[in-house]
Formats: structure tokens, sequence, C-alpha cells
């Protein structure tokens, strides 16, 4: 009996401790979209970012497949880490954070496809939608802001710190698996766009709903409104899914035919160095 008392005191101090450690706090500093702590978040990205391609730069493949790996397991990692700590910090497990959007889906494909065999044709397609998400939500972080936070609470610590690594990865994956970047490949960039839709659709006709207790509305991935409400609601979810392809597969080839360029770039300064030596020769 004792110690079962023992127990409960322990299970009572316990949850209190961590809930006042990770809570939302309120107060003087709120995390505001391009403030000084919303633009210190992103200037530590670029500055990991950096830091990593200058340590990684002219080493071989393995060494720069390793830090792209690096990346994606600290992101998968935060991502699960977090359903087990949402209920210290937010009292519930947040049910927006299923992997329905499209920056926890790919978080989850991006890191799948490094594991799975038969994904593995489609990483650098997976990284490239990954990258380009990521990299937009860390620019203009709105889940985050809505709650006007303290910029070192935990929702925003693990929320930049996540889309953070998801950009890290992606940028280093396109940066250094840059073979795979072809416009005759881009059908997979549309494939893998077309199948987010499809999958946030399936999420959203799952998880919306009322019954009981539960009542849930979803708009993952935005296809049932726009995220600013311009669109009439009747035809946004038939006119969203059309848009994020169109914007995203646009986005895509433009990182490509960006990544082409600056290869071939590289590619005649290499050429002119080796006439200059033949000539000097």
């Amino acid at each position: 009996m004792h110690g079962k008392r023992e127990t409960m005191n322990l299970n009572s101090f316990l949850y209190p401790v961590i809930h006042d450690l990770l809570a939302d706090r309120h107060g003087a500093v709120t995390f505001r979209c391009f403030g000084i702590w919303h633009l210190g978040y992103i200037a530590a990205v670029l500055a990991v970012i950096a830091a990593v391609c200058l340590k990684i730069h002219g080493k071989d493949p393995e060494s720069k497949r390793k830090a792209a790996l690096t990346f994606i397991h600290i992101a998968f990692g935060l991502y699960i880490a977090d359903f087990f700590l949402m209920p210290f910090a937010y009292e519930q497990i947040d049910m927006e954070k299923l992997p329905f959007h499209i920056c926890t889906a790919m978080c989850v494909m991006c890191f799948l496809s490094r594991h799975v065999r038969f994904l593995s044709g489609y990483r650098m397609h997976f990284a490239l939608l990954g990258f380009l998400s990521n990299l937009v939500y860390l620019i203009y972080p709105a889940g985050v802001m809505w709650y006007g936070v303290h910029p070192l609470c935990y929702r925003v610590v693990q929320t930049l710190l996540f889309h953070g690594m998801m950009t890290a990865y992606g940028f280093l994956t396109i940066l250094y698996d840059e073979p795979e970047l072809q416009f005759r490949t881009c059908r997979r960039d549309l494939a893998v766009i077309a199948g987010m839709n499809v999958w946030a659709v399936i999420g959203n006709l799952l998880y919306t709903g009322t019954a009981g207790s539960y009542s849930h509305r979803f708009n993952w991935f935005f296809v049932l409104a726009d995220p600013f409400g311009i669109l009439n609601p009747e035809i946004a979810p038939f006119l969203m899914p059309v848009i994020n392809i169109v914007i995203f597969f646009a986005a895509d080839l433009l990182i490509i035919a960006l990544i082409r360029l600056l290869r071939a770039g590289k590619g005649q300064r290499r050429t002119d160095l080796e006439k200059s030596a033949r000539n000097e020769g």
C-alpha cells in the first residue's frame, strides 16, 4: 500500500513538472512573423546549412549522403517524439499534426525513401517537395503565430526546429544528388504532388466529423479551403487541389531549371580552365 502511494505521488509530481516546462507561455515577448526571434531562427538554420556544406565540401559522396541522412533522422525523430510530448505541452495530442499536411507527410516519405528500397527511386522527388513546403513554412510560420506565445516555448522551438531540419535535408539532397534532378523525370514530381493531394483528401474525409465528444474539421494541405479565405467555400474544394498541383509543380520545375543552369555554368568554367591550361602548356 505504501509503495502504491509513492508511485501515485511520483506520477502526480512528474506530469505537472514536465507540463510547466513545455506548456505555452504568454507574456511581453511574443513570437511574430519576421520579428527578431523569427529572423534569428531562420539565421540559425541557414548557419547550420552553411557550416555543414563547408564541412563536407569536396568530400566523397558517402560523406554527403550521411550528412543528409543525419538531418532526416533528426527531423523524423522530432516528429515522432512530438506525439509523446504533446500531452505535456498541450494537455492533448494535436490531431492537426497527423501526417496529412505536406510538411509532415514529406518527412515520413523522405525518411522511408532512405530506408525502403522500392521508394528509393522517389527519394529526390520527396526531398524536393519537402524542401519547398518546409521552406515556405519556415518563412511564414502561421501555425505558430496564431498562438501568440513566447519565442522560446516548446511549441515554437519544436515547430521551427522540425521545419528547419527538413529544409536542410531537402537542400543537401538537391545540392549533392543533383544528377537525379532531370526534366525527363519530372513526371515523378507531378505524381508525388498529385498523390499528396489525394492523401490529404483521404485524411480530411476520414477525420472530419462529429460523433459524441469528437468534433473536428480539418483542412490538411488546404484541399478544402484556401489558407487566406479568398475562394468561395463551395468551389474551393474543387479548385484547391488543382492550385496545389500547379503551384508546387511550377516551383519544382523552377528549381530543376536553376540547378541545370548552375551545372551548365560549372561545366563551362571547367572547360575554360582546361583550355587555358592547354594553351599555357
